[in-house]
């Protein structure tokens, strides 16, 4: 075949195979659809007229109750004279066939819409005394023949189903009007929580599409759709509802493909992940139509799983046809390819031991160039690590300056009292007054090693560090610093919080650096605060496993996103220019990764930087034997 030909055919079988493809994972997959959703009808189907036949079934049970208690003697005679009876014979009696018949309540009505006896006479929200001529049951009842109604209880505010007949006294007169009525009240729950076993949504809605009945309680007393202003006065004034808000549910119809069959989603809540598939059924003894939701998800389910059995199978097929081809295609190939390698590997030998050659030459040189490259990386390396052990000593330097200021007013007051005792002291001797001169002379003596343990300080905090990890306190490192700070924690009223166990935590690191590092943590924190009205300033340590994680938090503007990448970069800074280099931040991530940790940095959730350490954990000195006088000198 010419190569244009093939060229061509196989331009066209690069267009069919896409094609077919497609074609065939739609044709299945709707073919999947269809029969899914119609076993997915079916079973909906089913269960909507089982549920609504064991509601109907539930209500209908107690249909005749009211008529068999408004025949009792004792009803029609308490009806008679209720003011000269006591009504607690009757209470217990309609008591005991509330009981009986496992209905909510049972009570009477005089025929002024009166309530005179009560099963629940005994409650605090009894209906004796409440007047229901407003309900449609009293009336319907009053009027001589059976009632039945649906709503809010007036007392209890539960939803219940009311069935109530007349009661007369004489009935052998068929014109009288009745003297009573008999109301007997089902509650809903128990028919709703059977609905919650099954994997469905069921609703019931009366004749103004509010859901009256749900399997989820956050459906109950809503509209279907929403109401206007002339239909929520029409159904407050029923009272049916009280005064419930009836706010749309958040149906929403999305395609109509039968007669009591809908498509629906719901624009909020735990439903609005799916699609479902609405089922009605009419309930024409109550007025009422029941639906059902049905979840779309394993329709899909099975539209995907067809679609993707079928691209597999037409794939299987193409890739046997392919297989066959290609076989084919190489058979014919083989023997030519043979003929032409026979050629062409006596030079591809000769080629391949020159080029052999030339990259052993290559080589060589190239190990050559590769040793001078260590040996200058090794030197650099080394340089590195001094330059970088002298920026860390110039770090701690620096930060002196900024103490010196603190440092020096702490100073100032000592000698200005020394001047003073001393003055005072050789007033006294000249005055033969030895024992007053002694007493100024132990306060100078006092002033001096107050100003003696200032100095040491500066002393502590500018020494290098030490080679070798030790055990560390990391709350003596934390009173060593906040000692460094005293003088700008107490001028600026910082509040210092110390979070932290109240046995000794101790981990393995280098005591100074770790002091540098919250030094240098503790000084962001407070030039952070500098403009906060209230500064805080929370000190914490967390042992967590092998671990210890230590936290310097503040309350001040805390971090932007844009910068908390960044923070950790060397001559990166959000201070304003002159206020610092940005070395600070870069140099502590340095120094606790040497020491084996992580420093982190984020956000408070109250507001403020929060930066955390996290070293290994070290049981102590005394476990170790550990116990190099330098490591722990200033802690004792």
């Amino acid at each position: 075949m010419p190569m244009p030909s093939r060229r061509r055919v196989r331009q066209l079988l690069w267009l069919l195979v896409p094609l077919g493809l497609v074609l065939a994972m739609w044709q299945v997959a709707q073919l999947a659809r269809d029969q899914a959703l119609q076993g997915l009808r079916q079973d909906a189907e089913n269960e909507l007229r089982l549920s609504a036949a064991s509601l109907v079934g539930h209500l209908s049970r107690h249909d005749y109750l009211p008529a068999l208690l408004a025949s009792r003697e004792m009803v029609r005679r308490f009806l008679a004279s209720p003011e000269s009876q006591d009504p607690m014979p009757l209470n217990r009696l309609l008591d005991r066939f509330r009981a009986t018949a496992g209905v909510s309540d049972i009570y009477l009505i005089d025929r002024h819409g009166d309530t005179l006896a009560a099963s629940n006479w005994h409650r605090p929200d009894t209906f004796i005394g409440q007047n229901y001529a407003f309900r449609s049951y009293f009336q319907d009842a009053i009027a001589g023949r059976p009632g039945r109604f649906y709503g809010l209880g007036v007392q209890s505010r539960e939803r219940g189903y009311y069935f109530s007949a007349p009661v007369w006294l004489d009935d052998t007169e068929p014109d009288a009007s009745p003297d009573g009525v008999m109301v007997v009240k089902v509650l809903l729950d128990a028919v709703e929580a059977s609905w919650g076993e099954q994997d469905a949504e069921l609703l019931v809605t009366d004749k103004d599409d509010i859901i009256f009945m749900a399997s989820r309680p956050e459906l109950r007393m809503r509209a279907l759709q929403p109401l206007s202003d002339d239909e929520r006065e029409a159904l407050l004034d029923t009272r049916r509802y009280a005064d419930e808000p009836l706010a749309p549910a958040g149906i929403e119809i999305t395609e109509t493909p039968g007669e009591h069959s809908q498509r629906v989603g719901f624009q909020r809540g735990p439903l609005a992940e799916d699609d479902y598939l609405g089922l009605s059924r009419p309930m024409p003894a109550f007025g009422w139509e029941m639906h059902i939701l049905r979840s779309l998800a394993p329709v899909i389910q099975a539209q995907w799983l067809a679609a993707l059995l079928a691209g597999g199978l037409y794939g299987v097929v193409i890739l046997a046809g392919g297989i066959g081809w290609q076989r084919l295609r190489l058979r014919r190939e083989r023997e030519q390819f043979a003929e032409r390698e026979r050629r062409t590997l006596a030079r591809a030998r000769d080629e391949l031991e020159r080029n052999v050659q030339r990259r052993t030459r290559d080589l060589v040189e190239t190990n050559r160039r590769l040793s001078g490259e260590i040996e200058e990386r090794r030197r650099a390396e080394e340089r590195l690590r001094e330059t970088r052990d002298e920026l860390v000593q110039a770090a701690k330097l620096a930060v002196l300056g900024q103490l010196a200021a603190g440092i020096n007013h702490e100073l100032n007051q000592p000698l200005a009292a020394i001047r003073a005792y001393a003055e005072n002291a050789a007033e006294f001797l000249a005055r033969s007054r030895t024992a007053a001169a002694s007493g100024n002379l132990a306060q100078i003596i006092e002033l001096t090693d107050r100003m003696a343990e200032i100095s040491a300080q500066l002393r502590q905090f500018s020494r290098k560090s030490g080679d070798r990890p030790t055990s560390v306190s990391v709350p003596a490192c934390f009173d060593y610093a906040l000692r460094l700070f005293q003088t700008r924690l107490r001028d600026a009223g910082v509040t210092v919080e110390r979070v932290w166990p109240e046995e000794q935590t101790w981990v393995r690191a280098d005591l100074v650096r770790l002091e540098q590092v919250l030094v240098n943590l503790i000084g962001n924190a407070l030039q952070a605060m500098a403009q906060t009205a209230a500064p805080r300033l929370q000190l914490s340590i967390a042992p967590d496993g092998d671990e210890v994680r230590i936290r310097v938090i503040d309350n001040g503007p805390g971090i932007t996103e844009a910068h908390l990448g960044r923070i950790f970069e060397p001559f990166y800074t959000t201070k304003s220019p002159g206020s610092g280099l940005g070395l600070g931040l870069s140099i502590s991530a340095r120094i606790i990764d040497d020491l084996g940790g992580r420093l982190a940095a984020d956000n408070a959730p109250g507001g403020g930087a929060r930066f955390t350490i996290t070293l290994p954990r070290d049981p102590g000195p005394e476990a170790t034997g550990d116990t190099r006088p330098e490591e722990h000198d200033t802690h004792a």
